[in-house]
């Protein structure tokens, strides 16, 4: 079995430790120790067979760590991985204090009888696999095979280039998991269910392709104020596409705060902010003219975005060049993005319509205090539903995922699978079982 499975159909166990590092027990069942009134002299000893084989070389890095009982029962898994050659002069190796990042866990199966590796195994070095399984006495028998894997190909290696959000954030709860890679993804199976998400209060959530080097999580619903999530992206080993290994694991630990929601409905001229579900401010604003599309406040659900205490608005960066018919290049403070097409929430002291018209060039103008307010009391990640024009809010347009429903979120999944944040992902990482 795969690991990806329900806990009461398997068990996860076994703790893979670098070389040289302090012994430890691998993480082992109490109820994995077989109880039983037979006369040791009359048992036979238990036979575990291993796979890959003793002296297996450039083995391919996304091939499975089998045990199976041939008799007895498994008891205990341990995968040692050591980075060698060039790929540790590379800098590939466990830095201080990330080795618990290449830990690797299996799945027991019911009968104690198969034992499978969760993850992948990292390019280029030498793997050591000691089992040990008991006999109907109970007694124990160890078994230990040495071989070495594939190292990833210079310029043929998967990376992490950027993710949002990073460890340490707090964010709000309509806030996706962006990750992107340095190379296109090909065999997105195998990515998206080597990309783990654990958060403290459970939920269900999928990975999107937006792109071949962007994938996306997002729960079905906002997620639940005031937790912790943790993403494990156990990309080492994983074959992005032929021949293209990820090298490293990365994992970030971000907080969910408080849940702040944030309402406009264009025509009436103000912002109502909710937090916790209890009305903290109402804010008067001035939307897009809507002389044009491009001036057209869009309708949808925004998720804040990046921001800005000072900030040049200039619609060259948006395709109006300069002295262009509806051209404008002007100084504001306290700017939120909420697309990708230019919409911002910002300060503009120089709109008297505040509150009164809509005559912006599509962002939400704010008075300076009410826009210091909002600068200093939102997240990233928090979210604003705007309804009462024409335009509607593209999908991919920023971060606009929670336009499409859930069912359309689905098929952009690779497995087309959710994911629960408490039971991990859907399917199997191997290379075998593309």
């Amino acid at each position: 079995m795969t690991g990806k499975s329900h806990p009461a159909v398997t068990r996860r166990f076994g703790i893979g430790l670098v070389a040289l590092a302090l012994a430890a027990t691998a993480c082992t069942s109490g109820d994995a120790e077989t109880q039983s009134n037979a006369d040791p002299a009359d048992a036979e000893p238990a036979e575990l067979t291993i796979t890959p084989e003793a002296g297996g070389e450039e083995i391919a890095p996304n091939t499975p760590v089998r045990v199976s009982a041939e008799s007895g029962v498994i008891t205990d898994v341990r995968v040692d991985q050591v980075v060698v050659g060039e790929a540790s002069a590379e800098g590939e190796g466990d830095g201080e204090g990330d080795s618990d990042l290449y830990a690797m866990t299996g799945t027991l199966n019911e009968d104690e009888t198969e034992w499978v590796s969760d993850w992948n195994l990292r390019p280029g070095s030498e793997i050591v696999v000691t089992a040990t399984g008991a006999n109907e006495a109970g007694e124990e028998t160890e078994f230990t095979t040495e071989f070495t894997t594939l190292e990833a190909t210079p310029g043929q290696r998967l990376e992490l280039v950027s993710n949002f959000p990073s460890s340490g954030d707090t964010v709000g709860v309509g806030m996706p998991i962006v990750i992107n890679f340095d190379m296109p993804v090909t065999h997105k199976a195998q990515v998206e269910n080597s990309m783990n998400v654990v958060a403290e209060q459970e939920t269900v959530g999928a990975w999107n392709w937006v792109t071949d080097q962007m994938a996306v999580f997002r729960p079905e619903e906002y997620w639940e104020p005031y937790q912790n999530v943790t993403v494990d992206l156990n990309l080492a080993g994983v074959e992005a596409s032929d021949g293209v290994y990820g090298v490293r694991n990365y994992q970030i630990d971000f907080e969910i705060g408080r849940e702040l929601i944030a309402t406009m409905h264009v025509p009436d001229h103000e912002m109502v902010i909710e937090i916790d579900g209890e009305e903290e401010r109402v804010i008067e604003v001035s939307n897009g003219a809507a002389n044009r599309r491009f001036d057209t406040t869009t309708t949808g659900t925004h998720v804040m975005m990046e921001r800005y205490e000072q900030l040049t608005m200039d619609s060259a960066t948006v395709g109006i060049p300069e002295d262009a018919p509806g051209s404008y290049k002007v100084d504001v403070q306290y700017a939120v993005r909420t697309s990708n097409s230019g919409e911002f929430v910002h300060e503009a002291s120089y709109n008297g319509n505040i509150g009164s018209a809509n005559t912006s060039n599509g962002c939400t103008n704010l008075r300076m205090d009410d826009a210091r307010w909002f600068f200093e009391n939102t997240l990233m990640g928090d979210i604003l539903d705007t309804t009462g024009t024409d335009r509607e809010f593209e999908w991919d347009n920023g971060w606009g995922y929670w336009q499409k429903s859930w069912d359309e979120w689905l098929e952009g999944s690779e497995t087309a699978d959710p994911q629960s944040t408490t039971y991990g992902t859907p399917g199997a990482v191997h290379g075998e079982d593309l």
